[in-house]
């Protein structure tokens, strides 16, 4: 079963800010003087390659459940959770600290024995399907809400 991370405003915003921000510092030095025409196409295919990086990596997050464990894939990183690993699920708005896989604040923090900080933060478009999906794999499951 393949969920796909939930997208909200906030994070849509953030994103844009971001990639303003990218845009000024790659195309502001180009109007502050007479530059090169290989300065050009240098800052442009910075800006590029930046901002499909980005986009690709956030709106390509999904969380897949497979036979023995969990595969949650964000373009270039995945992580692969067995389910005897997992411990703990609770929701979560702190988005920006810790291991994230996610695109929204309407967020879960999985607790397990395997990823490097302990937990991963999830943000299935569909969070109630997600929980059942899970509790079915994970018997001994703790579920906070």
């Amino acid at each position: 079963m393949v969920f796909r991370s939930k997208v909200d405003w906030f994070f849509l915003r953030f994103i844009l800010i971001v990639l303003l921000v990218v845009a000024l510092v790659c195309f502001l030095p180009l109007f502050l003087d007479d530059v090169p025409f290989l300065a050009v196409i240098i800052l442009t295919s910075i800006f590029v390659i930046m901002t499909s990086f980005m986009l690709v990596s956030v709106f390509s997050i999904r969380y897949i459940f497979h036979e023995e464990y969990l595969l949650i894939k964000g373009w270039p990183i995945r992580s692969r959770i067995p389910y005897e690993h997992i411990t703990k699920v609770s929701p979560t708005t702190k988005i920006f600290t810790g291991h994230n896989m996610l695109s929204s604040r309407d967020a879960l923090e999985i607790f397990n024995r395997k990823t490097y900080s302990g937990s991963v933060k999830v943000s299935p478009e569909n969070k109630t399907e997600f929980l059942a999906e899970l509790k079915k794999r994970c018997p001994n499951l703790e579920v906070h809400d």
